[in-house]
């Protein structure tokens, strides 16, 4: 596998490059399981249908680190933000089928149904499209049927289908791995993070990518006790620290300042909305 440069774009008018990792599905699983794989080095592609369930949700309000809980849809736009300059690609549609091809998969998408006023949408985006990646991470809800020709244990469960993986996201198939709500994980944001982040970790280490952790530590926290600074790490000084903790309060800040411009999600088939949104 390799690293390539980044080009996140929600619609495109062709096809995008090849990727290392194709995650499968850009909701909290996925973004976070993008985010490790692209700061590893990883050339990493999410697929994203134009909604994710966690749009749905009135108020985040058991998220670790958000006392009195957070705006889901904001929170969806930092993960989304922090997936694209952590060197991740987007583009949206469905994944209608994968399969294997020597050493990797080729990847089948159609587009996806967001409304012309949603945003992700592009007249000239392509009705189909294909590419072509090392490894899949799949991480939508609920449909795995792309799944279905590779000879993943999936199982039905009425309307809803779970992918059965070992204890670090691998499916039976070597290099598609899986993650969050579909492999019968709690229904929680946290989960899906943290399962996200796992399974990302889990590709990046098998695909043999010099990584030892992703940690950023003062300057001198390695290289003052004579050691090299492992892969994955990086030392930095006191004004660069300073920097980044400005950067980050002014970010948050500006983030949270106003309400989020989008409406309010439901389910779809309470509303005469295909996305569910709700007049406000």
């Amino acid at each position: 596998m390799s690293s390539r440069d980044t080009d996140s774009d929600a619609a495109p008018t062709e096809a995008p490059d090849a990727a290392d990792v194709l995650v499968v599905g850009g909701g909290v699983a996925g973004l976070t399981a993008a985010t490790f794989t692209a700061r590893a080095g990883l050339d990493t592609l999410v697929v994203d249908a134009p909604e994710s369930i966690l749009a749905r949700n009135a108020h985040l309000e058991n998220m670790p680190g958000f006392p009195g809980g957070v705006d889901p849809r904001r929170f969806l736009d930092l993960l989304r933000e922090q997936a694209d300059e952590s060197g991740a690609r987007r583009r949206s549609g469905r994944v209608a089928d994968v399969v294997a091809s020597g050493d990797g998969f080729e990847v089948r998408v159609e587009a996806g149904d967001a409304p012309a006023d949603d945003g992700d949408a592009d007249a000239d985006a392509p009705a189909e499209w294909s590419t072509r990646a090392d490894a899949v991470i799949a991480a939508s809800w609920s449909d795995v049927s792309y799944l279905d020709g590779l000879g993943v244990e999936i199982r039905d469960a009425g309307s809803k289908r779970y992918v059965d993986v070992d204890e670090l996201g691998r499916t039976a198939v070597e290099g598609v791995y899986a993650a969050g709500r579909l492999t019968e994980k709690y229904h929680q944001a946290v989960v899906a993070a943290g399962h996200g982040a796992e399974v990302g970790l889990t590709v990046v280490h098998d695909s043999e990518t010099p990584y030892y952790n992703d940690w950023v530590t003062p300057e001198g926290y390695f290289t003052d006790r004579g050691r090299e600074v492992p892969p994955g790490c990086e030392e930095i000084d006191a004004d660069e620290r300073e920097r980044r903790r400005a950067a980050a309060r002014d970010r948050i800040r500006r983030a949270f300042e106003d309400p989020h411009p989008e409406p309010q999600r439901t389910h779809p088939s309470l509303v005469e909305d295909d996305l569910g949104r709700l007049d406000e």
